[in-house]
């Protein structure tokens, strides 16, 4: 509160204590010359009483409800508007640097997606196709070691008087392995039906996931505008917008999980290849490169994907050499503990800034209704959530419950 002037022209002229003096006319150019207006202080929204008893607890009943009800409608959407939120920076790129309208910035945008796609499947295509071809050529050849080995096991055995006949279950189990490896064209024929309808639905699903996003990306900057209505207003800057901000915290996620299966199939690739090297797994050597894809693809899938990267190599060194396969399976162990311990902490620290037990829970939650697929959008759904949980903090007010004289409501 300012202090009352008199109404004497010298009171006029003489400003009161820590008032401060307006600037003179060169002062006000120098402020304002190129400085941006400061961001307006934005009214909180008052809640009411009723509000937070009835309303609330009713609408969070109801997206209960839907979600549990809309089944894979609900996650293709999910999925559609993740993608969106994702490409929509460089659509707006293309938008303010080429000048393009959106439509085909859109266009432009999936183009280069799809050509990038392609472009590392080819990449990637002839070597891994190479070595699993030498895979197949050479199965043959580690089944009959894997049978040496047992031999060599059986006749241990029996020279310490522990009589367990494992050459005949260990080469009918192998031998079984083989011949199953070998059937399974014949095998897949025998359903080939279902398989076929399967693949026709996730092609479905795929192609209205895909029109979803484009929709959404075409439509986006008014999606925006119906968003930023639906939302106690910011401050007019960027850092209090709130669709920015959940498409930001999208975009970090995703950023983040993409860096991190990178980090992990490529150590994964280098430590099997070292281990080639020096003679701990020969066959990490041959299959390094597919082996590190393979990992680093897993790691995309929450809780089981590091266990189900680590199979094919494992089981591998186990049909050639046991203590190999112990080697490769202390080494995995010793990868998940450096992801678990570095790698994750640093990278998601930065990213998702979510308890980790927000994200243990938000992943059972997903797992628990939409399988797999809930659990990948599990996440950034969370840090959508955690975006708007602090922007409405930042907006709302929740009217006080007065309390009574005698302690009650």
């Amino acid at each position: 509160m300012r202090a009352q002037r008199s109404d004497s022209p010298a009171a006029a002229a003489t400003p009161t204590p820590g008032e401060a003096q307006p600037p003179t006319s060169g002062e006000h150019e120098l402020v304002d010359a190129g400085a941006p207006p400061p961001p307006r202080e934005p009214r909180r929204v008052l809640v009411p009483r009723w509000v937070q008893l009835v309303v609330l607890p009713l609408f969070l009943l109801a997206l209960w409800a839907l979600a549990r009800a809309a089944g894979k409608v609900l996650v293709i959407f999910i999925v559609a508007a993740v993608i969106a939120l994702i490409l929509n920076p460089l659509v707006a790129f293309l938008q303010r640097r080429a000048r393009l309208p959106r439509g085909p910035a859109v266009l432009a945008v999936y183009l280069a997606f799809f050509l990038t796609l392609a472009g590392v499947g080819f990449l990637l295509a002839n070597p891994i196709s190479g070595q699993v071809r030498t895979f197949t050529h050479n199965l043959p050849h580690i089944v009959d070691e894997a049978n040496a080995q047992i031999a060599k096991l059986q006749h241990t055995l029996d020279k310490a008087g522990i009589h367990v006949k494992l050459v005949e279950q260990g080469k009918t189990a192998l031998q079984t392995l083989q011949g199953k490896l070998s059937k399974s064209a014949s095998q897949l024929a025998s359903f080939g039906g279902s398989l076929l309808t399967e693949v026709a639905g996730a092609l479905v699903d795929v192609v209205l996931v895909f029109v979803l996003s484009v929709y959404m990306l075409v439509y986006g900057q008014s999606i925006g505008r119906l968003v930023r209505r639906a939302m106690p207003p910011g401050d007019g800057t960027p850092t209090d917008d709130y669709p920015l901000l959940a498409q930001h915290a999208v975009s970090r996620y995703v950023g983040g999980q993409l860096l991190f299966s990178v980090i992990m199939g490529t150590s994964a690739g280098l430590a099997l290849y070292l281990f080639g090297l020096i003679g701990i797994f020969p066959d990490g050597r041959s299959y390094a490169l597919a082996f590190g894809v393979f990992y680093g693809v897993m790691e995309l899938v929450p809780y089981i994907g590091p266990i189900l990267g680590a199979i094919p190599p494992v089981a591998l060194a186990l049909l050639t050499d046991p203590i190999s396969a112990l080697w490769v399976a202390l080494l995995f162990v010793a990868l998940q503990q450096l992801e678990g311990h570095v790698v994750a902490p640093q990278i998601f620290g930065h990213t998702l800034r979510i308890n980790p037990l927000l994200v243990i829970f938000a992943l059972l939650i997903g797992l628990q209704l939409y399988g797999i697929v809930g659990a990948l959008v599990a996440l950034p759904i969370l840090s959508v959530l955690r975006e708007t949980a602090v922007y409405l903090h930042r907006h709302l007010e929740l009217e006080p419950w007065e309390r009574s004289p005698g302690g009650l409501l």
